[in-house]
């Protein structure tokens, strides 16, 4: 057991879990090789498979627990170079739909939330990643990323952090299995 696994349950376990992992480097999938894809799905999915297993049960005795899990606009619309990371969360959306099913009868509820560009330093680093590829500067690529968003702007933290604690409280007791987007309306699919 991993070791905050064990000091959560060692202190009653949670209520709430909410999964948040970091991304891979950006960069044409081609360039991708084995154990890149072994380092970044372990860091990524793995990671929170496991640590969600090992916080289930107290949430199961319980009869309740809400369990949400932070992916990418990409695992609904690729994202051009971060085919990594669009892979890999896509396999954590099958994830959280499969669990969501297997939990439910425990009052348990298992989501993903979907964030579009929200004004984090990873969206910051993409940028700068962009505007290094395109060969022009940061503002330029921000500017022409706000433009694809129908909101016109990025979003806030607190604006996406709204939409986590709901999923996470009483009142969305009937929310599971489901994708929920908080992207300004920039995914295009209906």
């Amino acid at each position: 057991m991993n070791g905050l696994a064990q000091r959560l349950l060692e202190a009653g376990g949670v209520d709430i879990l909410v999964n948040n992992t970091g991304g891979p480097p950006t960069g044409s999938i081609l360039q991708v090789d084995a154990a890149a894809w072994r380092n970044w799905y372990q860091a990524m999915a793995i990671g929170i498979f496991e640590l969600t297993r090992q916080l289930l049960p107290p949430m199961r005795d319980k009869g309740w627990g809400r369990i949400v899990t932070v992916v990418s606009s990409g695992v609904e619309q690729p994202i051009p170079n971060l085919g990594q990371s669009n892979a890999v969360r896509a396999s954590i959306v099958g994830w959280s739909k499969s669990l969501a099913n297997e939990v439910a009868a425990h009052g348990i509820t298992v989501n993903c939330v979907v964030p579009g560009r929200i004004h984090t330093e990873r969206v910051e680093e993409i940028d700068a990643a962009n505007a290094k590829r395109q060969g022009t500067d940061v503002a330029a690529v921000a500017a022409q990323s706000r433009a694809t968003i129908p909101l016109g702007r990025y979003g806030k933290p607190e604006e996406f952090a709204a939409v986590v604690a709901f999923l996470a409280s009483a009142p969305a007791a009937y929310v599971t299995g489901s994708l929920v987007r908080v992207d300004g309306g920039l995914i295009k699919s209906i």
